[in-house]
C-alpha cells in the first residue's frame, strides 16, 4: 500500500502522440488534475510519406512537462514517478555522441517502404516466418523496414551503424535516452513487439529478422518490462532524480488504463487512427483475419508475457481533421455531432478514408480514399455524418474479425480517445456493433495507463484491484436501431470499400 507521504505525491504521464505531446498530472485517486498539450508539425515530403522532426517531438514534450511542473510548483519530492506512452512504430536513428538524429523520424503512417517490404518479404515463407515470430503482418507500418530505409538512404548511416556509432529507437526510447541524459537506451516489451524485429514468444530481438532486414543488433535498445525501472531524470531545467517507471505503446497503455487486465476484455481508442485490442491472456492467438498479435502491458506481479489481438484503422480522427483543415467543412470537431444529427441519414453517401491505404482486416496499402453516393442534394451535413459513420463501420469490421478468430461475439467494448466524447458517434457505434459501449467518465485512459504502470512499479498503487476501484461510473450506449437497418447500411459500406480497393 502507498504510504501517506506517497499519497500526497503525483504521477506524471508523458502522452506523446502523433500530432501533439502532452504532460498529464494524475493524483492518487486516479484523477487528471491538469495537463499541458503542445502540437507539432506534420511533414509530408512526398505523397504517402509522413515525417516528424525529432527535435519537434522532443521540445513539444519537454516543453509541456516543464510548463506543467512550473505551473504547479512541483519538484522531485512531489512527483512519485513518470510514465511514458507513445505513438508506436515511428522510427528514429541518432548519434549517441552528439545526440543528433541522422534524419527526420519516419512516422508509423508512412508508406515509403512498401516496395522494400514487398521485395524482402514477398515470399510466403518469409511472411509466415514474420507472422510466427512477431505476430505481425509483413507491412511498411512497422519499424523494421523504416530502419532499413534510413541505413540505405542516409549518407554514411550504414557504415556508422555497423561501427556501433548509431542508435535506433521508437519514440519512447528517444525520450528515455534524452530524459536520462543519454544514460539509458531502452524500450519496453509492447513497443519492441511493434518493430517486426522482436520475437514475442522468446522475448528477444530475433537474429533471423535482423538478418532479413540487414540491421546491426548494436543499434537496438535493451527491452524491459512495461512496469519497471527505466532510469531517472537528468535533463537541464527539470527536477533531477524523478524515476521513470512505466512505459508502453499508446494502445497498450489505453488497454491498461481501461483496466482490461483479463482475457476477453476489449477496448477501442478513437485517436488519429482507431486501434482495437482484445486481451487474450498468455495465449498468443494468430489471426486468420489479418489482425496482428501484440504484447500487452502487464502489472509487475505478472511474470508471464500476455498478449492481445489488435486491429488498426489508419485514419479516424485524422478524417475529422481533414474535414476541418483541408476541406473547411467544419471549424471544430465538436460541431460534427450537431451536424450529423441535423440530417436523418447520409443520403447514400459513404466515405472510405483510405488516405494511407486500408488497415485491418483488409490490409490494402494501395487503396485510396473515396467518397461515393454524392448527388446534387448532398450537403455539408451529409458528408460530416458519413465521416463519423465511416469510423463506426471500420470498428465493426475489426470486431467481426476478432469474433471470428476467438469464436465468441463481443458483448462489451470499452471506448476512449478524443472522438469517444462524440455522443452521435458512440450511439451509432453501439447500433452498428449491437453490443454495449462503456465510456469512462475520464476518457484520458492512455495517459492513465502510463501513469498506472509507473505507479504500480513504485508502490504508489498497490495493485490492479485498487486501480479498478478508482474507475468512475461509465456512460453506457446500447443498440437502439434495428439489426436489419444496420445490415443494409453495412452492405453499402462494404460496396464502397470494394470500390476503394
Amino acid at each position: 500500500m502507498a504510504t501517506i507521504e506517497q499519497r500526497d505525491k503525483f504521477v506524471i504521464a508523458l502522452d506523446q502522440g502523433t500530432t501533439s505531446s502532452r504532460a498529464v498530472l494524475i493524483n492518487h485517486e486516479g484523477r487528471v488534475v491538469d495537463f499541458v498539450q503542445r502540437p507539432f508539425q506534420q511533414i509530408y515530403p512526398h505523397p504517402g510519406w509522413v515525417e516528424h522532426n525529432p527535435q519537434d517531438i522532443l521540445f513539444s514534450q519537454i516543453g509541456a512537462l516543464t510548463e506543467l511542473i512550473t505551473k504547479h510548483g512541483l519538484d522531485a519530492q512531489s512527483i512519485d514517478s513518470i510514465g511514458i506512452d507513445n505513438q508506436r512504430e515511428t522510427t528514429l536513428v541518432w548519434d549517441p555522441t552528439t545526440g543528433a538524429p541522422v534524419c527526420n523520424a519516419i512516422v508509423w503512417q508512412c508508406r515509403r517502404t512498401s516496395e522494400l517490404v514487398e521485395q524482402l518479404c514477398g515470399s510466403s515463407r518469409v511472411q509466415s516466418m514474420i507472422r510466427e515470430k512477431c505476430g505481425l503482418l509483413a507491412d511498411a507500418y512497422f519499424s523494421a523496414s523504416k530502419i532499413r530505409w534510413i541505413l540505405d538512404n542516409v549518407a554514411g548511416a550504414r557504415e556508422r551503424a555497423e561501427a556501433g556509432e548509431l542508435l535506433f529507437g521508437t519514440v519512447d526510447t528517444w525520450l528515455i535516452w534524452i530524459l536520462t541524459g543519454g544514460l539509458v537506451h531502452a524500450t519496453d516489451t509492447t513497443n519492441a513487439s511493434r518493430t517486426m524485429l522482436y520475437n514475442i514468444h522468446e522475448g528477444c530481438w530475433d537474429k533471423d529478422l535482423l538478418s532479413l532486414f540487414d540491421i546491426p543488433e548494436s543499434m537496438l535498445p535493451e527491452v524491459r518490462a512495461s512496469s519497471s525501472f527505466f532510469g531517472e531524470t537528468s535533463y537541464p531545467g527539470l527536477p533531477a532524480g524523478i524515476p521513470l517507471t512505466g512505459v508502453a505503446g499508446d494502445q497498450q497503455a489505453a488497454l491498461f488504463g481501461q483496466c482490461c487486465f483479463e482475457p476477453g476484455q476489449a477496448k477501442n481508442t478513437y485517436g488519429t487512427g482507431c486501434f482495437m485490442l482484445l486481451h487474450t491472456g498468455t495465449s498468443a492467438h494468430l489471426s486468420k483475419n489479418n489482425l496482428v498479435t501484440t504484447i500487452v502491458a502487464s502489472p509487475p506481479t505478472q511474470k508471464q508475457t500476455e498478449y492481445a489481438l489488435e486491429g488498426s484503422v489508419f485514419v479516424a480522427g485524422a478524417l475529422i481533421q481533414w474535414l476541418r483543415d483541408e476541406l473547411g467543412l467544419i471549424q471544430t470537431a465538436e460541431e460534427t455531432s450537431y451536424l450529423a444529427k441535423s440530417v436523418p441519414h447520409t443520403g447514400g453517401v459513404y466515405i472510405v478514408p483510405a488516405f494511407t491505404g486500408l488497415g485491418a482486416p483488409w490490409w490494402q496499402p494501395d487503396a485510396r480514399g473515396t467518397i461515393t453516393g454524392i448527388t446534387r442534394g448532398t450537403t455539408r451535413a451529409h458528408i460530416v455524418r458519413a465521416a463519423l459513420e465511416a469510423l463506426a463501420y471500420q470498428i465493426k469490421d475489426l470486431a467481426d474479425a476478432m469474433s471470428s478468430d476467438c469464436g465468441q461475439e463481443l458483448s462489451v467494448l470499452n471506448v476512449d480517445g478524443g472522438a469517444a466524447r462524440n455522443n452521435f458517434l458512440m450511439q451509432f457505434q453501439a447500433d452498428v456493433l449491437g453490443c454495449t459501449l462503456k465510456r469512462p467518465q475520464n476518457t484520458e485512459t492512455t495517459a492513465l495507463g502510463a501513469a498506472y504502470l509507473a505507479g504500480l512499479s513504485t508502490g504508489y498503487w498497490s495493485g490492479t484491484e485498487e486501480l479498478k476501484a478508482l474507475r468512475q461510473t461509465d456512460d453506457l450506449f446500447v443498440r437502439k436501431a434495428s439489426e436489419n437497418d444496420m445490415q443494409k447500411l453495412l452492405d453499402g459500406w462494404h460496396q464502397a470499400v470494394q470500390k476503394a480497393i
